[in-house]
């Protein structure tokens, strides 16, 4: 039976059915009641599953292994299921299931971005110590939800009462232009892609912004990093050998912590200073909802690729190449 392409309907799921039908795949959407419609008038799915919830997904598992699907991952699965239930699937999927945990706790991550030699954002391990302004980022793909600022140890007291026990990292605020870098790592040809950028449209601090300082005072405003949408970027030219060595450092270091490493897409969170200097806050181990916007590909896709190439489609163009080439166990983890 010939190979179909598989995923939550969700996140980036309408940029990775549509890359792989236009790959040559048949696809299928394992959707949430009442979340069909998008897949639906898209066309980007061939097949629709109905799930209450993404946390029944090992409910349908046999029935993908069936059909010969191969899951492609993104972040509503690490929101729907732990890294120990995704590490139990059995069906076929893209990419390494042990990298996961790196990224889904926050201290194994940082770990992970040392070992890369990158530059890091202080972190605080104990309320009382916050002397500057800092982020309190909660574990997990949540899309920023919930994330706050203080600026000291009371603050902090005062705005975690309400986030019941969940666990937490207290970060350094670093004051620069957020970027994310959206890369692709290829095992069966060893090369590092930097496939697109793009900044994150948050709410309400990207609407605070519009409002008086007194105004804000007045009312008093707590802000709030959950992530609506996403604005697409082209960096500054002379940036994009430094984007590419962070990029290979990150594969490199993770060939160290894990075995086969990290492969297929992945994305670092940075801010970059006003003396261009880049830190690096976060990996997402996996296709990022910032891709979204490329779907017909990006500039540096256009530069590469003789066809619209989006992070979706270039999964699917992996996949396709490996069953070409007899060695699709080397995308599959």
């Amino acid at each position: 039976m010939a190979t179909r392409i598989a995923t939550l309907g969700s996140h980036s799921a309408l940029q990775i059915l549509k890359g792989a039908r236009d790959e040559g795949f048949r696809t299928i959407a394992v959707c949430e009641k009442n979340r069909e419609e998008p897949y639906k008038r898209f066309k980007v799915a061939d097949r629709i599953i109905t799930l209450n919830s993404f946390k029944e997904f090992p409910s349908v598992e046999n029935e993908l292994i069936s059909e010969n699907a191969i899951v492609i991952p993104h972040g509503s699965f690490t929101g729907a299921m732990s890294t120990e239930q995704i590490e139990r699937l059995k069906v076929s999927y893209f990419g390494n299931k042990k990298i996961l945990k790196w990224e889904t706790d926050r201290e194994m991550q940082r770990e992970w971005l040392k070992k890369a030699g990158l530059t890091l954002p202080r972190i605080f391990r104990n309320p009382e110590d916050i002397d500057v302004p800092s982020i309190i980022k909660f574990y997990g793909a949540k899309g920023g939800k919930g994330f706050f600022l203080a600026k000291s140890g009371s603050e902090f007291e005062r705005k975690i009462k309400e986030h019941h026990g969940k666990a937490y990292i207290i970060q350094e605020y670093i004051v620069g232009a957020p970027i994310y870098i959206h890369y692709f790592y290829s095992p069966l040809n060893d090369e590092v892609e930097v496939m697109s950028f793009d900044k994150r449209y948050e709410s309400n601090v990207d609407s605070i912004g519009r409002i008086a300082a007194k105004d804000q005072l007045d009312m008093g405003l707590d802000t709030s990093y959950n992530i609506t949408g996403n604005v697409p970027m082209v960096v500054r030219e002379s940036l994009l050998p430094e984007i590419f060595r962070m990029g290979e450092a990150v594969v490199a270091a993770s060939k160290a912590i894990e075995k086969r490493g990290i492969f297929g897409p992945f994305s670092l969170e940075t801010v970059i200073t006003p003396d261009l200097k880049f830190y690096v806050f976060e990996v997402s181990a996996r296709i990022v909802a910032g891709t979204n916007p490329y779907i017909n590909g990006s500039p540096y896709t256009d530069l590469k690729y003789s066809e619209p190439m989006s992070t979706g489609r270039r999964i699917s163009r992996e996949i396709k190449n490996a069953i070409a080439s007899n060695q699709v166990e080397r995308v599959l983890g």
